[in-house]
Parts: C-alpha cells; sequence; structure tokens
C-alpha cells in the first residue's frame, strides 16, 4: 500500500486503503518511504509536544516493503517509535474514565446504538482490567520458595532431569479418612525468569517410600502480575488416612510439553454448551443459560434425570435455581431466563471441567424490567473418577430491595424415577422419608432414591452462610410428586418480603451425589462421604523431609523431547517461531512467540514437528494466516511452514489451532509486552 500528502492534518480523518498489495515501481516507492519518514519524525516531535501519539491517528500502514536510507529495516523504525512515544498503550486504546463520558454524552443525547456500542466497549475494558489486575490471592508457596534441582539426591536429580527448579507442599489427613486420588487445589506463585510456560512446564510428583512418582495434574487460571507468575495446580492424591505427605512441584523447563494424562473426565461442546462424562454420570448443560439440563446415571438401566417439558414456559433443566420474586409479589427474576449466559470462565483438563457463569437474573420481561439488584454467580465443577460434582454459589446485593421470595437450590425431576425421599438434619443423620418439623430450618441434605433400581440423587449441603443477612435459613421444601408428573425439591434461605441491604451476600457450596443407594447401607455411605468433602486434605508449605534414603526410579520424568535429548533442539525450533511475525500489528514487530500464540512444541523421530497454536479471538479465527502467509507488511516475517521446514531434520510441519484455553494478555511475554507498550 503506498500512503501519499502523509504530512497533511487531513490524514487524523481520512481512511486509508488497504486495496494494492502489489508493489510495481521499488524505486519510486524508496523515494516515497523516505519522504514519508521524514515527515513522520516530524509529525512525532510535534505530536509528542501536543501530547498526540502518532499511533493514535486511525487506519496507518507503511510500506514495509520499500526500504529507506535512514531508516532501512522495520526495527530502527520501531526503535524510533519507541523511544518518542512513552505512553503508547494509552495511545491505542481507551481508558474506563473516557468511556463513561462517552457512554454519559450519549446518553444525554439520546443516541442510543453509541450507548449499545459503548457499553460492549466497557465491558471488554473490564475483562482487560481483570486479565490484568484483579487479585489472585495469597500464593501457598511464593516465587521465592524454591529449591535447585541440582541441589536434589543423585536419584531424584537424574529422575528429573530436564528441570531446573522445585517447590515442596505438604498435605495432612487430620480426619483419620482414607482417601484415594482426591483432587487439591493451590495457588503457587513463580518468578517469571525461572519459567517460560507454566502450563507446558509443571509437574507434580510424591515422594513414596524414597522414590518420586509423578502424579496427574491440571494448570489453569494463569496470570502475570509484576515479576511474577501465579497459577492455580490441582493433582491427585492418595492418603491412608491421618498421613503427612510430601510432593514436589517441578518447573524450570523450556523444552518441555504439555502433558497427557490418561482420565475418565471427557467433555465435549463448545463455550459453556458442553456434555461433560465421567465413569459415574454424563452431564448436559444447556445451551442456552449454562444450566444443569439432564444427567444420565450410568448404572444398570442407565435412568436419565430431566425436566420435562418446559415448566412456566420456561427452557427446562434439572437445576432450577437461582432465582427471587420482587417487591409486592411482582415477577419472577432469575437465571433461567437468561437467553445466553451474560459471562462465563470455562477451565477443562484431566482433573476437572470448571463452568463459572455470572450476571443479573432477567425478569419475565426482560429487558423492559431488568432490575440491576442482585448478581449472581454459579460455578459447577466436574471431575474424573468421582461420583459427585460441586456447585458453588454466590448471591450480592448492589442495592436494598425486598425479595418477597428467594431461592438458591431447586431441583426438578419428570417421570417418577424415585420412589423416596431422604434429608439430614442437624444430627448430620441421614434419614428416609420427608423432613419432620423440628428441623425444617437445619436441613444438611436432601435427595431421593429409588428401592428398586438402588438410583440416587443426593445435595449434601457443604456451606451455607450470608453476610449482613440478620436471619438466615437453611429451609428445604420437597414434593415426592410434583403436579403428578415427578419430584422436586426447594431451598429458601430467607423470610418472606425479607428486606435484602446493599452488600449483602449470600455463599453456599454443595456437591451433588448419585451412587447406588440401599434403605440399608445408603444412610452411612453418605454420612461418610459428607464427612470426608467437609474435611479435604490440607495444604501447607513444606520443606524437603529430613532422613529419607533417595531411591532410584527407573521411569523418569521427562518424556522424549523434554530434556534437550530430541534430534532437533526444542530452541532452535522456538527461534524458528520468532521469524513469525504478526503482520496485523504493523509497526510493532512482534512475533508469534512473544504473543503467546503457541501453546505447544513437539517433534518425533521421523522429524515431523507438530505446533499447538491459538488465536487471539473469534475475530481471527484462522490460524492460516501464520501457517502459509497472506500479506507483505513484514518483509522480514517468515510463515510457520517456512519458519519450521528450513531447519535441516524437519521433514513435515503440522499445525493444530485451538481455543482452549482461552488467549489472554498474560501469555505475552516480557519482551512482546514492552513491545505493545502493556
Amino acid at each position: 500500500m503506498i500512503i501519499s500528502n502523509i504530512n497533511t492534518p487531513a490524514l487524523l480523518n481520512h481512511e486509508l486503503s488497504e486495496e494494492s498489495n502489489e508493489i510495481e515501481n521499488t524505486a519510486n516507492q524508496n523515494q516515497l518511504f523516505d519522504e514519508n519518514m521524514k515527515s513522520v519524525n516530524e509529525q512525532i516531535k510535534r505530536r509528542k509536544f501536543l501530547g498526540i501519539g502518532l499511533l493514535g491517528m486511525a487506519g496507518l500502514s507503511l510500506p514495509f516493503g520499500a526500504r529507506g536510507a535512514e531508516n532501512n529495516s522495520v526495527e530502527d523504525f520501531v526503535k524510533d517509535i519507541i523511544a518518542t512515544e512513552t505512553e503508547l498503550f494509552k495511545q491505542q486504546s481507551d481508558s474506563f474514565e473516557t468511556k463513561i463520558k462517552l457512554i454519559e454524552k450519549a446518553w444525554a443525547e439520546k443516541d442510543f446504538r453509541m450507548v449499545r456500542s459503548l457499553s460492549d466497549s466497557i465491558r471488554n475494558t473490564g475483562i482487560q482490567a481483570q486479565i490484568e489486575e484483579e487479585d489472585p490471592g495469597k500464593p501457598l508457596v511464593g516465587s521465592g520458595q524454591f529449591g535447585t534441582v541440582a541441589t536434589l539426591p543423585a536419584a531424584w536429580k537424574a529422575w528429573a532431569n530436564g528441570w531446573k527448579y522445585y517447590k515442596v507442599i505438604g498435605l495432612q489427613e487430620k480426619a483419620g479418612i482414607k482417601r484415594k486420588a482426591e483432587p487439591v487445589e493451590v495457588l503457587l506463585a513463580f518468578r517469571s525468569d525461572q519459567v517460560t510456560s507454566l502450563a507446558r512446564e509443571i509437574r507434580v510428583a510424591e515422594i513414596s517410600d524414597g522414590q518420586i512418582k509423578e502424579v496427574t495434574s491440571q494448570v489453569y487460571g494463569v496470570v502475570r502480575r509484576g515479576a511474577e507468575r501465579l497459577c492455580k495446580l490441582m493433582f491427585l492424591a492418595d492418603n491412608l488416612g491421618g498421613e503427612k505427605r510430601s510432593y514436589l512441584v517441578f518447573f524450570g523447563n523450556p523444552d518441555a510439553e504439555l502433558p497427557e494424562y490418561t482420565s475418565d473426565l471427557e467433555v465435549s461442546g463448545e463455550g459453556y454448551h458442553l456434555k461433560i462424562e465421567n465413569q459415574y454420570f454424563i452431564a448436559s448443560l444447556s445451551k442456552q443459560t449454562g444450566q444443569l439440563e439432564r444427567m444420565l446415571i450410568k448404572r444398570e438401566h442407565g435412568v436419565e434425570l430431566y425436566a420435562g417439558g418446559p415448566g412456566h414456559g420456561e427452557t427446562p433443566c434439572i437445576d432450577w435455581a437461582h432465582d427471587y420474586v420482587s417487591e409486592d409479589n411482582f415477577m419472577k427474576v432469575r437465571i433461567q431466563y437468561w437467553d445466553e449466559c451474560p459471562d462465563y470462565e470455562i477451565f477443562r483438563g484431566p482433573i476437572c471441567t470448571i463452568v463459572r457463569r455470572w450476571g443479573f437474573p432477567h425478569s419475565a420481561l426482560h429487558p423492559i424490567y431488568q432490575p440491576s439488584r442482585l448478581n449472581i454467580d454459579i460455578e459447577y465443577r466436574f471431575y474424573a473418577g468421582l461420583p459427585f460434582f460441586h456447585k458453588f454459589g454466590k448471591m450480592k446485593a448492589v442495592k436494598q430491595f425486598v425479595a418477597t421470595a428467594l431461592r438458591d437450590d431447586e431441583w426438578v425431576f419428570t417421570g417418577q424415577p424415585f420412589t423416596g425421599s431422604l434429608w439430614m438434619g442437624a444430627d448430620e443423620k441421614l434419614k428416609l422419608g420427608e423432613i419432620d418439623k423440628a428441623n425444617e430450618h437445619s436441613v444438611k441434605a436432601f435427595g431421593y432414591y429409588n428401592k428398586d433400581s438402588k438410583d440416587s440423587f443426593i445435595g449434601l449441603y457443604l456451606e451455607h452462610s450470608a453476610e449482613e443477612i440478620p436471619k438466615f435459613l437453611h429451609a428445604g421444601h420437597s414434593l415426592l410428586y410434583y403436579n403428578w408428573h415427578g419430584t422436586t425439591w426447594s431451598r429458601y434461605p430467607l423470610e418472606k418480603n425479607q428486606i435484602v441491604p446493599e452488600g449483602a451476600v449470600l455463599h453456599q457450596k454443595n456437591a451433588y451425589v448419585t451412587v447406588a443407594f440401599t434403605e440399608a447401607d445408603g444412610p452411612a455411605k453418605i454420612e461418610a462421604l459428607r464427612k470426608e468433602l467437609l474435611s479435604p486434605l490440607t495444604s501447607v508449605q513444606a520443606t524437603l523431609p529430613a532422613g529419607i534414603a533417595a531411591k532410584e526410579n527407573k521411569r523418569v520424568l521427562a518424556r522424549e523431547g523434554e530434556a534437550q535429548n530430541g534430534q532437533i533442539s526444542k530452541q532452535v525450533l522456538w527461534d524458528a517461531l520468532r521469524n513469525c511475525k504478526d503482520q496485523q500489528l504493523y509497526i510493532a514487530d512482534v512475533n508469534i512467540v512473544e504473543l503467546g500464540y503457541i501453546y505447544n512444541l513437539s517433534m518425533d523421530d521421523d522429524g515431523v514437528v507438530k505446533v499447538l497454536m491459538t488465536m487471539p479471538h473469534r475475530g481471527r479465527p484462522l490460524s492460516s494466516f501464520f501457517i502459509w502467509g497472506s500479506s507483505s507488511v513484514h518483509r522480514a516475517s517468515k510463515t510457520i511452514m517456512e519458519a519450521l521446514t528450513e531447519i535441516p531434520g524437519v521433514r513435515k510441519v503440522i499445525v493444530e489451532q485451538t481455543w482452549y484455553p482461552e488467549w489472554n494478555s498474560n501469555l505475552i511475554s516480557d519482551e512482546g509486552r514492552k513491545k505493545l507498550g502493556i
């Protein structure tokens, strides 16, 4: 593309054409480029004085195919820009405060289409601020707490060859209960200069009888905060009851690849419209609301729990909460009315799939009535190898209102799948039948069972609390034959017509269990499980246990290619990919490795290189832009195919694109962040 008249004021309002990609006259372009660079440099000085950045001009693109004498490379030009522009990021984006002023202006002018556009832009500003600034919490083990693999006993050092550092985590079992593959979650911090990719590098190993053995783990929620990177780490732990065990978390291996662990947890679908399966059940989430729509219990006859037709004209789900009835019994306001989730986050892995959704519930006549009073945040957690799933709930009042009624748990099953009900009261003993009068406000569990098929579905209430609510109830209500078509139970934590003050928060943590249940052994089984869930393994900071004789483990940690043992150096492959620039960022000169687009890189014995990559957002869905190339903005840039096939020994390149996990700015390297002004 040729730019003319670059030194005229009209450029600020001029949309530059990008139609021409052909270079017809190199000599003329070189001369034009020299003139343009001279003019640009003059404008940089003027705009710096005026507080206006060059990069704020809409539609700016430069003919990098032509090199001038003064600026003979993209790199030189970028250095000029960075040297003179100290607020690059502010020039390329608009702040929350600016957008608030713009939306207020549009509202005053009754330009409601502009209001809608700005509302969406503010939402995206909030998403980015959350990614960059949300407090991840206090890590169990800080970034400065680590050891070096080189100092480990010889047998352990050899086993962990390829990794440079480790952290120690201690787990204590205090309830005297035997545990098998219990999920443990911890927040850890790492020095940025010691890691390249936490998702690829982290491995967890248990110290057992002098050996260290790898255990299944899952990394998610990676963030970058200053000179640290933090992540949530989940791993599976065994315990015979009452034991203290030690685990090593290894990191610091740029050659590491995404681990592949085998588990019974299978997930399919996109977004929150997922089907989640383990050995006990198959759960299907609504494509409209993300609520649990159906569940198939994987026992003899495979009974399926569903809600039948659209009760009240709403999408039928077996999970019917959360909702409230507005003042004067005027209308229901509920998340079941969502046409789609206002906001959500998904984390998928071999141990756990997390589906979190939040927003204000909708009214029956949305958007005419759209009260922004009670924000509802719901999270499902489905696990590998466990017969239950968790639901966490949080409801926060952002302004005072009156709730005629409010529910934070409700389940509906059509088709009479169960023959009896069961419940747990203040004494924490499971009983059959309906809740008695003395325990109607102290329900700790509720559910149903079938005495013939032995199927069951039981809700265990593990946590139920409130802030700024003077009278908080733990009530339950059940109908075994609801309208002669099914079974339902509900929980109402507030009295009728209760004032919910601004700042009030309602919390819950429930576990929903489906196990083979008989009247003889079922109650003891459920009581034991609830006790176990209320007393999880406790994680603590720890040091290497003393007095252990380190033993050799022939099954080492590194897979082929992860310990500088591949036929081609991984560093050579990564360096080659640094020649692949994102050409839509015209002058930033930032490559796909710095941007964090490459999730994984591996090579087999036959010289086949596999690249797993993502794109920054679904507005740019085609990774082919980088694989084969579709632009000539950066003449110094190479396609992935070019960059890798030029390496001796690389016979074939396979590139796969993924949307999971979703890309965000925390994946950009330190160098990339500098170039982008973040």
